[in-house]
């Protein structure tokens, strides 16, 4: 943590984050090895390919946005005119980003700590063999559905605290601007928040997937490890996209131009 913070005060980006990414690439090399140790050159193409088009697909989300579109009213102090200008305000398909899968881990996490408290035998055993056999073991079928369904929870409930419609419209008309075709107040409001339930969905449904994809594999397959871990991917992912977007702000800022096209 004292590492993560400095590199925070002193560098570019998260430093948490940034440990935590290192921790993640630095443990592919071995895993390939171990791959290729078991299954072959095959085997380790075939990871790679299941990398890659992980890797695009998360990209792809978390770059994608619905840009709704904003217009400025002008306005006429002394002899200069201000606003008239279009804009648009960006949300994002994945706002939550990884959050839902920690909120949704350590809600699993609890009934098995629950059951440590049972009595030792009878009915407290059943529970304790029924806990371990459908909520713990990650290849179980009720263990994916159910978390699955509390991701999906989750990054509605992490999206609805971040993003407040109503907060967003009174700022917006503060500002004198207006969404074309929609009046300010309370329908710019209702627009917002039937905008943000309807990209929220896909995310959230995108984020659960790639959260169990690897324990659909393992069920399906019937294997017992997988090198495979959609979560670390996502994780590292959004944090390189993260520290490229804070690259290129800062080369905005000194050099007027970046290196994103």
């Amino acid at each position: 943590m004292w590492m993560g913070e400095l590199v925070t005060q002193r560098g570019i980006g998260n430093g948490m984050s940034l440990l935590i990414f290192a921790s993640v690439v630095s443990l592919l090399p071995s895993q390939m090895a171990t791959i290729r140790a078991n299954g072959g050159w095959v085997a380790v193409a075939m990871v790679l390919l299941g990398y890659a088009f992980i890797t695009v697909a998360i990209v792809f989300v978390e770059q994608g946005q619905r840009r709704i579109p904003v217009q400025f009213a002008k306005r006429v102090v002394g002899r200069r005119q201000y606003g008239g200008q279009s804009t648009y305000i960006p949300l994002k398909v994945n706002q939550s980003g990884v959050i839902p899968i920690i909120f949704a881990s350590s809600v699993l996490y609890l009934p098995q700590l629950l059951s440590f408290v049972l009595p030792a035998d009878g009915w407290g055993k059943s529970l304790q063999d029924w806990v371990n056999s459908n909520l713990v073991t990650p290849n179980a079928p009720i263990h994916m559905i159910i978390f699955g369904l509390l991701i999906i929870g989750f990054a509605y409930f992490y999206t609805a605290i971040t993003f407040d419609p109503v907060k967003q419209a009174d700022q917006l008309r503060k500002q004198g601007g207006f969404i074309p075709g929609i009046r300010p107040g309370t329908q710019t409001e209702r627009f917002f928040a039937k905008t943000v339930n309807r990209i929220t969905l896909p995310g959230a449904l995108f984020v659960a997937f790639i959260a169990i994809l690897p324990y659909i594999i393992l069920w399906i397959g019937d294997v017992q490890s997988f090198p495979f871990a959609g979560t670390t991917v996502l994780i590292a992912v959004g944090v390189a996209l993260e520290l490229m977007r804070q690259i290129d702000s800062q080369l905005m800022l000194r050099n007027y131009e970046g290196f994103l096209k």
